[in-house]
């Protein structure tokens, strides 16, 4: 007996996706020309704002920095497992094949309706006609399958169906959908070139690095982390590209003069260059969401000056080009401490990953609340008066920074011996002035602190460790200047730091 094929299974949903790929790329081509919001990146976007918590919370803690090309990679496997279902669909009738794509197409409208960059109109209009060359062909591509009734084999099949013939339809197809999507990356590069910018001499440099704050040791996390190194957490599925040509920084709400400056209005204010150690409110603890760099740029208690700010005010709300407000305590932007619009890292204008051409750096806040990146807007407001990105989330509107250390050294396994238990420390804006070790449930002993490079950075810390054979467990504390001591009361990132003892356990043979 021959064996029978079934058109239906798997063409079907080799031709639902080949025609969604296609509509996607048509949709993504035109919304790059027309400058609007990519549909695909809408619907990641989206995903983020709505993804509970303890789900970002867990993405983060388990892929750190690729949390982001995880969540498009999923967002992508399920869109063509949708297009197949829509495939399969379509070869029983037409109108259910159609009809799936357009309930995709609707929660992609909802999706571009809450752009948070507020570009979604144009990439409506990319969508729907995306969507009409999408069904067009998915309606084409399974005619010969639902002709075929879906149950024949190739020779019994009425109309002839001829599988490799439909294959080639299918790839040619998929093939004109992915090209549209290259152009749209092509067409939305060539718009926002990597501009590279002469970044004026500060006129009051960082004081050169103490003797001693630099320890040098093998495995002990540099005092200066590399902007290469530098982690990167934030909601922005595709780095905004912003031109420099074009900048605007709007600073308005509670002011006496709303004022609005452009990138050459910024370098050319007096410029400040100073180390500062940021972190993200997501690190766990003795995690890496942490980072000391020089940076470079304007004094924000400068520029809010200009303005002319309202005695009632008590917050500003700022906002980014990907969309996201952060909210920030107004008195941590004017008391004197370094709070900076910074242009420059470690001597070289930001990066695009990292906010070219401007971000906030703020010392002792966690990143949520300060460190806002593509920064476009300082509007001076109350905490009463609006919610941010974060706090709309469950997060604290506050987020004054913890105090904290890690572990570095020594690895999981080790020789008997005299060995280094390293590490950093850090209290952000209070500075840390000690830190002790404990090996198994043995007393706290001191270890020896780097030099202090200044409050705002953090502290590099050795303890010299006699180590037994067996198996170890190796705790650190440490204290700010007030003499405060980290807590060892373990609580998760949200809603305001993690906290608790980092603790190493260490096998000595």
């Amino acid at each position: 007996m021959t064996a029978r094929i079934l058109p239906g299974r798997p063409n079907g949903p080799v031709a639902g996706i080949a025609a969604g790929v296609l509509g996607l790329g048509v949709a993504e081509l035109i919304a790059a020309l027309a400058r609007g919001t990519s549909p695909l990146l809408a619907l990641g976007d989206r995903v983020i704002d709505l993804t509970p918590r303890w789900l970002k919370e867990a993405a983060v803690a388990t892929f750190g920095t690729a949390d982001k090309p995880v969540l498009l990679a999923s967002v992508a496997l399920v869109t063509l497992v949708l297009l197949g279902v829509a495939g399969a669909l379509a070869v029983r009738r037409a109108a259910l094949g159609a009809a799936m794509l357009l309930l995709l197409g609707a929660v992609d409208v909802a999706a571009l309706l809450a752009d948070r960059a507020g570009k979604g109109t144009m990439g409506i209009v990319a969508l729907v006609i995306g969507l009409v060359v999408g069904i067009t062909a998915l309606v084409l591509l399974t005619r010969p399958l639902r002709e075929s009734g879906g149950t024949a084999t190739e020779a019994e099949a009425p109309d002839g169906f001829d599988r490799r013939r439909f294959l080639v339809a299918a790839a040619a197809v998929t093939a004109v959908g992915a090209a549209g999507g290259v152009g749209a990356k092509v067409v939305t590069g060539r718009r926002h070139p990597a501009t590279r910018v002469a970044i004026p001499t500060a006129v009051s440099p960082a004081a050169p690095l103490p003797a001693g704050a630099e320890l040098r040791i093998d495995g002990l996390t540099p005092h200066v982390t590399s902007v290469d190194d530098f982690y990167r957490i934030d909601i922005a599925l595709l780095t905004p590209r912003v031109d420099v040509a074009d900048y605007r920084l709007k600073i308005h709400g509670l002011v006496d003069n709303p004022v609005e400056l452009t990138y050459e209005d910024l370098v050319a204010m007096p410029l400040y260059e100073r180390r500062v150690t940021i972190c993200c409110v997501s690190n766990e603890v003795g995690g890496d969401l942490i980072g000391n760099a020089s940076w470079t740029g304007v004094r924000i208690r400068d520029v809010l000056k200009r303005a002319g700010v309202d005695p009632s005010a008590d917050a500003v709300k700022s906002k980014g080009a990907d969309g996201i407000t952060i909210g920030t305590p107004l008195e941590a932007l004017t008391d004197g401490r370094d709070a900076l619009l910074a242009i420059a890292q470690n001597g070289e204008p930001l990066t695009q990953e990292h906010g070219f051409p401007v971000r906030m750096i703020v010392p002792g806040l966690y990143g949520y609340v300060s460190a806002t990146k593509w920064l476009t807007h300082l509007e001076v407001t109350r905490f009463d008066d609006f919610r941010a990105y974060w706090t709309d989330r469950g997060w604290s509107a506050q987020g004054p920074i913890k105090t904290e250390c890690r572990i570095d050294l020594p690895g999981d396994e080790v020789m008997a011996g005299e060995r280094t238990v390293a590490g950093v420390a850090w209290a952000q804006h209070r500075g840390v002035s000690k830190v002790e070790v404990r090996i198994d449930d043995g007393p706290w002993q001191p270890a020896t602190l780097a030099t202090e490079d200044s409050v705002d950075t953090w502290r590099q810390w050795t303890f010299r460790w006699d180590a037994t054979e067996g198996e170890h467990r190796i705790q650190a504390r440490a204290y700010d200047r007030t003499g405060t001591p980290q807590t060892a009361d373990e609580a998760p990132p949200a809603p305001d730091g993690a906290t608790g003892y980092p603790t190493r356990v260490v096998t000595v043979g």
